[in-house]
C-alpha cells in the first residue's frame, strides 16, 4: 500500500464515524471510497441537492456509491435563499460551503456523528477558495491534506483501486461559470448546464461554459481546440448556444483553465469569519 494511502486510512479510522461531503468528483469519490474501506458503514457520503450541481453529476455520484457499496444520501441545501450567495461577489463559494456544512452538521447532530470530512487536497491550498474558510469555521476535516495527498497522487491511487473517477475531468459547481457581480439564478445555471451537456455530446471532454449575459465564452482544453475550430463544429456550437438564448457565441483562444473568472478580481474580498447560526 502507498504510504500516504496507509496514512489516510489511519486518519479515517481514528475518526470512527464520519459524514463525507460528496460531490462525486475525483477527490470526494476517492475520499468516500477510502472512508468505506477504513470505516465500513460508519461512513456515509452525502450529496447536496442543489441547482449548482449538474444533474449528470448527481447521477454519476449515485452510480459510483452503488458500485462500491458506499452508504449514500442526498439532502437539500438552500443557498439560493441567501441573498449574499445570489449576489455573487467574491465570497460566493464561502456562502455555498457555509450552507452545505451547516446542513451536514445538522445531520451529524441528529445521528451523533461528530466529524464531517471533505475532499480538499494539498494542491488546492494555493488557490483562491473561500469554501476553505467555511470548512475551518465549521471544523470540517481535510484528511487528504492531512495525509499529504496531491491531485496527481489521488488520481493514481484511484486508478490503482479501480475507481472510474480516476481520470474524471476537473469539475466545479455551475455557479462558478457566472462572473462575479452577475446575480446567480437557477435559470442561467440551467442554460449553462444544458450547454455543457451538449458540448459533452459533441465529444469534448474538458471545457467550461462561461456566462456573460448575451455572450457565452466557451473554454475548451487546448488539446481539443483543433476539433472545435472546424467550420462544421463552429456552426453546430453556434446553433446550440443561440438556441439557449445567447446572442454572441465565442471560443476563448486561451483555452480551458480552472478559475478563469478569478482573473478579474483586483483584490480578493475578505471572507466573513463567523458561521451563520
Amino acid at each position: 500500500m502507498h504510504p500516504k494511502e496507509a496514512r489516510l486510512f489511519e486518519i479515517l479510522r481514528g475518526l470512527e464515524r464520519v459524514i463525507v461531503a460528496y460531490s462525486g468528483g475525483t477527490d470526494s469519490a476517492y475520499l468516500a471510497w477510502a472512508a468505506k474501506q477504513a470505516l465500513g458503514d460508519q461512513a456515509v457520503a452525502i450529496t447536496a441537492d442543489s441547482a449548482s450541481l449538474p444533474e449528470s453529476h448527481k447521477k454519476d455520484a449515485a452510480d459510483f456509491t452503488r458500485q462500491f457499496g458506499i452508504r449514500h444520501e442526498v439532502i437539500p441545501t438552500h443557498e439560493f435563499e441567501n441573498p449574499d450567495y445570489v449576489k455573487n461577489d467574491a465570497n460566493r463559494c464561502f456562502h455555498c460551503k457555509d450552507e452545505l456544512f451547516t446542513r451536514l452538521a445538522e445531520v451529524g447532530q441528529e445521528r451523533d456523528i461528530e466529524h464531517i470530512i471533505y475532499g480538499v487536497n494539498v494542491d488546492d491550498l494555493g488557490d483562491y477558495r473561500p469554501g476553505q474558510k467555511a470548512a475551518k469555521i465549521h471544523e470540517v476535516k481535510a484528511p487528504l491534506v492531512e495525509a499529504g495527498l496531491t491531485k496527481a497522487e489521488i488520481r493514481e491511487l484511484s486508478k490503482q483501486a479501480g475507481l472510474p473517477t480516476w481520470d474524471r475531468p476537473a469539475a466545479a459547481c455551475l455557479s462558478s461559470r457566472i462572473p462575479y457581480g452577475t446575480p446567480v439564478t437557477i435559470e442561467n445555471l440551467k442554460r449553462v448546464e444544458t450547454g455543457e451537456e451538449e458540448l459533452k455530446a459533441l465529444g469534448f471532454r474538458q471545457f467550461r461554459v462561461r456566462f456573460h449575459d448575451k455572450i457565452v465564452r466557451i473554454e475548451i482544453a487546448r488539446e481539443e481546440m483543433e476539433q472545435a475550430f472546424s467550420l462544421d463544429m463552429c456552426d453546430r456550437i453556434t446553433q446550440i448556444f443561440r438556441g439557449l438564448g445567447f446572442q454572441y457565441v465565442t471560443l476563448d483562444l486561451a483555452g480551458y483553465r480552472q478559475g478563469s473568472l478569478n482573473e478579474v478580481l483586483p483584490i480578493l474580498q475578505p471572507v466573513q469569519t463567523s458561521a451563520r447560526q
